[in-house]
């Protein structure tokens, strides 16, 4: 019997063994991406404290438009980016969380470096 692969099991042991060299700290935290079919979200995390900083999503009251396609992300990433530059933070780690460099999570990351964090 062939047995199908679950995609998100995969993803999650990309994540784990990826969260197994990158951790953030307060003056470096990581930005963590999740995306569903219909949102995507952000989180700057000191993993060092355990909290998360900052945080942005495409379920904010604030947001307009459909969550799940790329012009979401990629405000999504400028929001996260003017909240952390309030704080303080210019430099971060990013942290794909198992997913391709491709797509919604590009464009979040490509959004994050416009608003001015540096990774």
């Amino acid at each position: 019997m062939v047995k199908k692969a679950d995609k998100n099991t995969a993803r999650l042991k990309r994540h784990a063994r990826v969260r197994k060299k990158i951790s953030g700290t307060a003056a470096r935290p990581r930005l963590n991406v999740f995306r569903s079919a219909k949102h995507i979200y952000a989180q700057l995390i000191d993993d060092v404290a355990g909290v998360t900083l900052v945080s942005a999503s495409s379920m904010e009251k604030g947001f307009e438009g459909f969550g799940g396609n790329k012009e979401a992300a990629k405000k999504v990433g400028l929001a996260i980016a003017e909240k952390a530059v309030e704080k303080g933070i210019s430099e971060v780690v990013f942290d794909r969380s198992g997913y391709l460099y491709h797509g919604r999570v590009k464009e979040l990351a490509e959004g994050a470096r416009e608003g001015g964090l540096k990774f």
